[in-house]
């Protein structure tokens, strides 16, 4: 496997210069990030396939284990305060259990019982969208808890690093990000890490534009829990409706914080009238807006 070689371009990293040592193994995570770029129609389909399942009551199912499984369990993590998307419309399926997202348990990752276990727990349907992540496409655990996902009729995402890996031919969607050799060899916490980490980004958040949770450039679906969120909410209230900061405040008010419906509210339609029109968008402000123009 690629990410298992030894890198020429690394043999002798040990022998350099602390300096020397940390511009090589930047460059390297520079190209991590290039390799995403082949694979964009691949996360473009993806994208869209998922999207399209999901609609208002499927799941995004994040499978890995080791720095795998803690980069997916991330991203996913990150999709409920910034989109506001709901906590019970995630599933984590990490080997080694949420004790492995802060310890090494490198066995757990053969054990191909506890995957498809947790995949039959959450009861997988059609609406659901499943993504395992693997730099070498080849972990026992992430493979069977696909494939059993995509019995269940949940779409299925692969990623990996491995040209053929038996992940990629797994799952539906196969996302080939090729990093190709280390710094070190087989420590895929560096470039292959990497580039899950912003494949990750876009396949989430691309799912999220699509969905209607982003409206020109702002996190409209944003919850604001706190002092400095609240103040971001009433920033993106009175840049899309074009109004004082104190009336995109009292609008958030009487839209139980709602950043969508404050909008409406402040260009002339009552909290209810809000809703309704957002609701017959499907959450779409862009959407909502036009209609009420």
């Amino acid at each position: 496997m690629s990410t298992e070689r030894i890198s020429a371009r690394y043999v002798d990293l040990d022998a350099w210069e602390t300096g020397e040592a940390l511009e090589a193994m930047l460059e390297g995570q520079l190209s991590a990030v290039a390799a995403v770029r082949a694979a964009l129609p691949a996360i473009g389909r993806a994208v869209d396939d998922a999207a399209a399942r999901l609609g208002e009551t499927g799941r995004l199912v994040y499978l890995g284990a080791g720095t795998s499984g803690r980069i997916a369990v991330q991203d996913g993590a990150e999709l409920t305060p910034t989109f506001d998307w709901p906590r019970e419309r995630l599933v984590f399926a990490i080997a080694g259990g949420e004790g492995a997202l802060v310890a090494s348990a490198e066995g757990a990752e053969d054990d191909e019982d506890a995957a498809i276990a947790a995949m039959d727990a959450a009861a997988l349907g059609p609406a659901d969208v499943a993504i395992g992540v693997a730099a070498s496409g080849t972990t026992p655990f992430t493979i069977a808890g696909i494939a059993r996902a995509r019995a269940a009729g949940a779409l299925t995402i692969g990623i990996a690093s491995n040209a053929d890996a038996p992940l990629l031919a797994a799952a539906e969607r196969a996302i080939l990000l090729e990093t190709g050799g280390e710094p070190i060899a087989g420590s895929t916490r560096m470039k292959a890490g990497t580039a899950q980490k912003v494949a990750l980004n876009l396949i989430s958040t691309g799912i999220m534009l699509r969905m209607g949770r982003v409206y020109r450039g702002m996190m409209v679906n944003m919850r604001a829990a706190n002092a400095k969120l609240r103040r971001r909410a009433e920033v993106i209230v009175a840049r899309i409706a074009g109004c004082e900061e104190e009336v995109a405040r009292a609008a958030l008010a009487e839209a139980d914080g709602d950043i969508k419906v404050a909008v409406l509210v402040v260009l002339g339609a009552g909290p209810e009238t809000a809703r309704a029109r957002l609701a017959a968008s499907a959450g779409n402000l862009r959407l909502a807006l036009a209609d009420l123009q």
